[in-house]
């Protein structure tokens, strides 16, 4: 089997931001259907997105804050996310 080269590394920030941006969207369209509401919904799915982003990046020994983005970059994105959609929750009520 041939060795495949080593990517570079503006190539795997690429593709962490195109995994964000589709994640995201998945994560909006399946709020928009939820019976609880489109606001707890997408609270309680940004959290499990960022959690499941934590592992990943605790089971790929990925380094955190490092030059290249990673799953602990995206793990911290959604964190962010959800703390705007928990402060907008709280204000709205």
């Amino acid at each position: 089997m041939p060795l495949l080269p080593n990517l570079p590394r503006e190539l795997q920030s690429n593709r962490v931001l195109i995994r964000f941006g589709l994640r995201t969207a998945i994560l909006v369209c399946f709020a928009a259907f939820s019976h609880i509401g489109f606001g707890k919904s997408l609270a309680a799915l940004l959290l499990m997105a960022a959690i499941f982003c934590a592992v990943a990046g605790t089971i790929k020994r990925e380094a955190p804050l490092t030059t290249v983005l990673n799953n602990w970059d995206e793990a911290l994105a959604y964190a962010g996310l959800y703390c705007l959609d928990n402060g907008l929750l709280l204000s709205a009520t």
